[in-house]
């Protein structure tokens, strides 16, 4: 399959339409990761994303629409807590897990009675979505497991000749994917953190906002540094029937191809901890690489983490030594939720 590679044009934006009105398959741009897109409501369409990026068919995606009112579409009740939502965070890195109408595929959401929707922060991928006239799923742009496309680039290194089309727009702002808020209850849970933080959403709707239980259970986990992997390698919990009420709950995500390993600790003992350790194994004939952002420059981290692991990749190092992030923060909390899924949890404290 030729993938075109497409400038962000308004008629290269009706081509990609076009493309995408034929059940096909169109990466786009977003501000959080590049999202791979196909109609939503075309279950053939959305099995292809399933298939281009080798995803286990019961991790559900989340839907794009390019206006609020587009919400109606989905779900058949719009609360005021859905508008309150909307109204203080889209268009941006807030997804929000809603019940879902009868119209919406189950292989779009992973057999569940819910659906993932979100109004992204790109102008040229709204319009793509509004003149495609349909909703788009997105799920990131990549080999499934593999780090998060942040850059045009790292999803042609994917995904060129298995879709059909790229538009190749700008480097992805915030870097990490979005904050996923289940609203489908009682209670507003996150299921997936990201840079919009509970805090900054209680503040905002005057809510408490809780966090999924999985999230915290394995905030610290602590193994040897052999990788804990299932025969496909995808498998994060161990649990086959454990179903995903949101995409990064089950399966292993963002792993870089060398063996990771997360240092935490005070910053001098974490800096020392990894010269000793990138010494030994430089010693040894490894090829070692670091990522030690400043800890409390989150915004930073979350722009380059998925662009150094996959930098990472293409210089062919053997070891990635990491410096925990203060997961105190939300931000901070998010950024080590995808460092840790990158390291397999293998973490040392020092």
């Amino acid at each position: 399959m030729e993938t075109k590679l497409l400038e962000p044009t308004h008629e290269n934006i009706k081509e990609a339409a076009r493309i995408i009105k034929a059940g096909g398959l169109v990466a786009f741009p977003t501000e959080t990761v590049y999202g791979l897109g196909a109609d939503a409501m075309n279950a053939e369409a959305v099995a292809s994303v399933y298939k281009a990026k080798g995803r286990p068919s019961d991790n559900p995606l989340i839907v794009h629409i390019a206006e609020i009112s587009d919400m109606a579409k989905l779900t058949p009740v719009v609360t005021d807590m859905m508008n309150k939502l909307a109204k203080h965070f889209w268009p941006g890195p807030l997804t929000m897990v809603v019940k879902k109408t009868e119209n919406v595929p189950e292989i779009t959401t992973g057999g569940l009675d819910t659906v993932a929707v979100r109004l992204p922060d790109n102008k040229n991928t709204r319009e793509l979505i509004a003149v495609s006239g349909c909703p788009l799923v997105g799920p990131s742009a990549n080999i499934s497991g593999k780090p998060s496309p942040t850059k045009a680039a790292h999803v042609v290194d994917d995904l060129c000749g298995k879709i059909d089309a790229v538009l190749m727009g700008e480097d992805c702002r915030v870097g990490i994917e979005s904050t996923v808020l289940d609203v489908s209850g009682e209670e507003l849970t996150i299921l997936r953190p990201g840079i919009l933080t509970a805090e900054q959403i209680e503040n905002s709707v005057g809510v408490k906002v809780n966090l999924d239980p999985a999230l915290i259970k394995k905030k610290h986990t602590i193994q040897s540094p052999d990788r804990q992997k299932s025969d496909n390698g995808l498998l994060e919990d161990g649990d086959p029937d454990f179903k995903p009420r949101a995409p990064g709950m089950k399966y292993r995500h963002y792993a870089p191809n060398a063996e990771m390993l997360i240092i935490e600790g005070s910053a001098d003992n974490v800096k020392k901890e990894i010269e000793q350790r990138k010494a030994q194994n430089e010693a040894e004939g490894k090829k070692v690489g670091v990522i030690l952002f400043d800890s409390d420059d989150f915004e930073e981290a979350a722009h380059e983490l998925f662009d150094q692991l996959r930098m990472m990749d293409k210089t062919g190092v053997d070891l990635i030594l990491a410096g925990a992030l203060p997961s105190e923060d939300g931000r901070g909390f998010a950024i080590m939720n995808r460092m840790l899924k990158s390291a397999g949890n293998n973490i040392v404290k020092v």
